[in-house]
């Protein structure tokens, strides 16, 4: 379908329309909505996960995984809790609003609400924010990546079967396509994606003071520090897992890893056996390897292999064809080097080498950068490791794991800075998608002057000395 200015101002104009009718503010009908939400996705996995196929190469298992199964756990969280998020709430008004005795706090949604979701997790990264914006009451206009087409279009036409436009839709298409959407009036944006174009969304936004969340990959990539303590064969095992994972293509992956010299070459040796153990001698071979998103971002990884080639210790090596690059470790890198201070979002791992009593040098490093999305510590020094994850500003993260803080109910997932603003799941993506406004109930009898003219000469004084009074 072509879309042009007419067309998306349209539909913008006619969620307004239904916004308006007031239909999204019943809390049932929101469930009602989620569960065919749910029911869909359900209904459309197959075609979703034959589409991931097509955008990512991504297996069956591994779209389910982290891309399908997310969307219902999200959708289950919502359901069982947002009767109780959505309630009113009831506030004394306090004896300097006497005689008024009560105060609502209504959550109330933005109303049209537009989503720009990226390539990597077009499914989980689309339908997740959708469960958001409904189960805060509002409309969505759905802007889906151009890069991933087929998910873009299964999610099209999984909303076209299950809403109706004025309520929720889906436009595919380019930038000139996303530009065209931010220019109309919406009352919320949530984009996902790079800082670089967050910073044109908020120009746009701008223009018509609307509310933004922003969920980052940070502009310097997210570290993980492996101290000399560290169980080297479960922290390699895990760190493999999670760089194979969409090949690198993750807003929260690790982008860089500081290892203490003390055991770089046997953390290193741990994690190439990893990488063969899970995904085999070529990964770029094997079927169950995600591609990457163009060729574009293959060449990236020709280029910079190229560049370090006396430092690629593992991998290097791709399938042009089919747009694979295998796992490639680079080691030993500076701190200092171009490579570690821009998000890669590829399978290239840089590794950084310190000696583990002067960890906190490479911490200086981190905290002088753009704050990450994501942050991981491997150590048996727990204490430490507290600190640390307690003193530095970042996203989320974890200790001695990778990726599950992201899977835990009731947490937000955000970031802070260049990795974003804005939180959501469970509880926090009714909070991002609703504003609080509150409503003070007075009264008509036993109204005091006390707010009222004369403030000087003895009643001035007379209000003065009550006004102490109330103010304890």
């Amino acid at each position: 379908m072509e879309y042009t200015k007419e067309s998306i101002h349209n539909i913008v104009l006619a969620q307004r329309k239904f916004f308006r009718t007031g239909k999204t503010l019943d809390v049932n009908w929101r469930i009602r909505q989620l569960i065919r939400l749910k029911q869909a996705l359900i209904a459309h996995q197959k075609e979703l996960q034959e589409a991931l196929y097509e955008d990512l190469r991504k297996s069956p298992m591994e779209a389910y995984l982290v891309d399908i199964g997310p969307v219902i756990v999200e959708i289950n969280e919502i359901i069982n809790g947002l009767k109780k998020w959505a309630k009113p709430e009831k506030h004394f008004s306090g004896l300097m609003c006497f005689p008024s005795t009560s105060t609502t706090v209504y959550k109330m949604p933005y109303g049209v609400s537009l989503i720009i979701s990226p390539f990597n997790f077009p499914v989980v990264l689309t339908l997740g924010v959708l469960a958001a914006s409904i189960c805060g009451g509002n409309t969505a206009v759905i802007k889906a990546s151009s890069k991933s087409a087929s998910t873009t279009e299964a999610l099209r036409k999984l909303i076209a079967d299950t809403f109706p436009e004025k309520f929720a839709t889906v436009i595919g298409g380019g930038h000139d396509i996303a530009d065209i959407c931010l220019d109309e009036r919406f009352d919320k944006i949530f984009y996902t994606g790079s800082p670089q174009v967050a910073k044109h969304v908020m120009e746009k936004a701008s223009h018509n003071l609307t509310s933004v969340a922003l969920e980052l990959g940070g502009e310097t990539g997210n570290w993980a520090i492996i101290r000399k303590d560290a169980n080297l064969k479960d922290t390699a095992r895990k760190i493999a897992f999670f760089k194979l994972c969409n090949a690198g293509q993750i807003c929260i992956n690790i982008n860089q890893i500081a290892v203490a010299e003390e055991v770089a070459d046997k953390f290193l040796e741990e994690l190439k056996k990893q990488f063969v153990k899970m995904i085999g001698e070529n990964a770029a071979e094997n079927q169950d390897y995600p591609k990457l998103i163009t060729s574009k971002v293959y060449d990236k990884c020709v280029k910079l292999t190229s560049e370090y080639s006396e430092k690629v210790v593992f991998g290097g090596t791709g399938n042009e064809s089919e747009c694979r690059f295998s796992p490639t470790i680079i080691y030993p890198v500076s701190p200092d080097d171009d490579l570690v201070q821009h998000e890669l979002f590829c399978p290239i791992l840089p590794v950084v080498p310190y000696k583990d009593s002067e960890v906190e040098k490479i911490l200086d490093v981190i905290a002088d950068r753009e704050h990450p999305l994501a942050m991981y510590i491997f150590t048996s020094n727990i204490k430490w490791a507290d600190k640390v994850m307690a003193t530095q500003q970042y996203g989320g993260g974890c200790i001695n794991e990778v990726c599950l803080h992201m899977m835990v109910k009731g947490v937000p997932f955000n970031g802070t800075g260049h990795s974003g603003m804005g939180a959501y799941h469970g509880e926090w993506g009714f909070r991002e998608f609703t504003h609080p406004q509150t409503v003070l109930k007075g009264s008509t009898r036993f109204n005091l002057p006390l707010r009222e003219h004369p403030y000087s000469g003895m009643q001035g004084r007379i209000k003065m000395k009550l006004l102490k009074i109330f103010e304890k």
